[in-house]
């Protein structure tokens, strides 16, 4: 009698490429389920800060600039802050918050002071001015 040899069939291996490793999870301890981190704490209540918004309606020509000096809102009659040029004729400051109205003035180059009384407006709020020079 001839020996007959079985040959079992094999799918083809598969094509070389990159190996790629899982990291098993480990399973929750039976009986506990797995549960998220939970999300950070808000403070119930916290109102968002409050902003004051100041607005010069004014062309002080090309290559000026519009400053602010003041009281109030981190505001100094000693010393100007920039505010940005929105337009042409439009110029804008944000503050920060302050429970005091903020009194100011405008200044062109922070050298030259706007006429007339010194304005004021409530914290929180925006305002449009139309300062003189």
């Amino acid at each position: 009698m001839k020996k007959t040899t079985t040959k079992a069939v094999l799918p083809p291996a598969p094509a070389k490429k990159d190996v790629v490793k899982t990291v098993k999870k480990s399973a929750a301890p039976a009986g506990k389920k797995k549960t998220a981190a939970p999300a950070p704490a808000v403070k119930a209540g916290s109102p968002a800060p409050v902003f004051t918004v100041i607005m010069a309606k004014i062309d002080v020509g090309f290559g000026n600039a519009l400053y602010l000096r003041g009281e109030g809102a981190g505001l100094s009659w000693d010393r100007g802050r920039l505010l940005d040029c929105v337009e042409d004729d439009l110029w804008s400051i944000k503050l920060p918050e302050t429970a005091k109205p903020v009194v100011f003035k405008f200044l062109v180059n922070d050298l030259t002071w706007s006429v007339g009384p010194d304005y004021t407006v409530a914290p929180g709020s925006k305002a449009v001015f139309e300062p003189s020079f």
